[in-house]
């Protein structure tokens, strides 16, 4: 049922942005005068397709893309009465505008999907510091255990993951930001050094662990649910109900510190002691060497009781008027088109790894996860990847919009077109590119998966 959830969701994101980007070309192309002589949804066999007046309307068998086909003499013979409505035939500016209207496109439908989750209100856990490691990043600013952050910069928080967004830019950049904390009835501001920090180890581990922060929780007693046949926790005996008291003399009162153990000691026996009915019986459990993210781990297989009275998690939400929404909507958009510009210039310039590419795999993957959590989720993941997708889209790589529009600014300083052979390079190389990154990021995908 989840992987067909993922599929359904991954091609609806997918075809609603597709289809946002050419109905940018489209429209703009028919408000100045250009004849449109097809706007599909896919590429190669057609599978569906109805014909509205000149345009034909159609759904390809291949649903990674589209495109809007113009009347134009490079691609076929153009009738003398129709030459002016011929797309190479237009002035440089028109053509600019019908390039440059499909990323722009994206860029709207971004806007949009950002203000709608601002008037729905998106929620998350509170940020409320549980804990903070001793000698990290957090530590060093004199965050405490019990705070909440409330601003970022002076921009305010009611989330994590709104911690996590407005810090990004300064995790990008290598710089700082300060940070508001509420301490009883008092605030302070702290101020959070990124210098170090990059991108790559948040694609390793997670944000905060990297900061050195835990978040609040409530405490979950170390009972097991139910043990894996195979594992290290069944061989050793342990058993669902069984109540971990101590290991290695360390008293275990809270599931999360006894996971931290586990993972920290990989093939090392482990003197566990557990209550079972009202018996307490000593065990030696020795986890199973894995690794996570070129690191070593220790697994047992063992899943957690949840107590059905286990307090209910602090939650934040993120809501604004209509009104008040249109400069948040604008402000995310423009938050994220610049930190997606920031993170590909890195990517060229190696500061950052190209294991960060994502490919389809893990936007279905994405896709899917965020449709689970509800509505306004799944639309700001269409936000996020509607400006991912039209700042690649003006990357000047042939075949790209940006490639066209590299092109045209070529031609406005030399007042000639670019010459035909010239382009015909470009698109070879353009090809090869864009092969070379898809490739790049499906192998990512795989590797993600395995």
């Amino acid at each position: 049922m989840a992987t067909i959830q993922t599929l359904l969701a991954f091609v609806l994101a997918l075809g609603i942005l597709v289809a946002v980007h050419e109905f940018g070309h489209y429209w703009v192309a028919r408000r100045l005068g250009v004849k449109i002589l097809r706007f599909s949804l896919g590429f190669g066999p057609v599978v569906w397709s109805r014909q509205r007046g000149e345009t034909e309307f159609a759904v390809a068998a291949v649903p990674l893309g589209g495109y809007v086909k113009m009347l134009d003499e490079r691609e076929g013979e153009v009738a003398e009465h129709e030459l002016a409505r011929a797309f190479n035939r237009q002035p440089l500016g028109t053509r600019i505008a019908v390039v440059a209207a499909g990323p722009l496109a994206n860029f709207l439908l971004a806007f949009a999907a950002y203000w709608l989750t601002l008037v729905i209100g998106v929620s998350g856990p509170r940020p409320i510091i549980g804990d903070v490691e001793a000698g990290s990043i957090a530590a060093r600013a004199g965050l405490r255990a019990g705070s909440e952050i409330t601003a970022i910069d002076g921009r305010a928080t009611a989330t994590w993951d709104g911690v996590f967004r407005r810090a990004l830019d300064a995790i990008l950049d290598g710089s700082s930001v300060t940070v508001t904390v509420r301490e009883g009835n008092r605030e302070r501001t702290a101020v959070l050094d990124f210098q170090g920090l990059t991108i790559d180890d948040l694609g390793e581990g997670d944000f905060l662990s990297e900061i050195g922060v835990t978040p609040e929780r409530a405490t979950i007693p170390p009972r097991i649910e139910r043990v894996v046949p195979g594992e290290p926790a069944a061989a050793a005996g342990l058993r669902a109900g069984d109540l971990v008291l101590s290991t290695d003399g360390k008293p275990i009162t809270d599931w999360a510190d006894w996971v931290a153990l586990i993972r920290d000691n990989p093939a090392r026996t482990l003197a566990v002691e557990v209550r079972r009915g009202g018996e307490t019986l000593g065990i030696e459990l020795t986890p199973r060497r894995d690794e996570e993210s070129g690191t070593a781990i220790g697994r047992i297989g063992a899943e957690v009781h949840i107590p059905d009275d286990l307090p209910p998690m602090a939650v934040g939400i993120e809501r604004y008027g209509p009104l008040e929404a249109l400069a948040g909507g604008a402000e995310r958009t423009w938050e994220m088109t610049k930190t997606t510009g920031k993170f590909l210039l890195k990517m060229v310039t190696g500061e950052a790894s190209v294991r960060n590419l994502s490919g389809p795999i893990s936007i279905a993957h994405y896709a899917g996860a965020s449709a689970r959590l509800g509505f306004a989720r799944f639309v700001e993941f269409l936000a996020l990847v509607s400006v991912s997708l039209g700042v690649l889209n003006l990357l000047p790589i042939p075949l790209l919009d940006g490639g066209h529009l590299l092109y045209y600014l070529i031609e406005s300083v030399t007042r000639r077109p670019v010459s035909e052979t010239v382009q015909a390079y470009g698109q070879q190389i353009g090809l090869v590119m864009l092969l070379g990154l898809m490739g790049l990021a499906v192998y990512n995908d795989i590797l993600r998966m395995l």
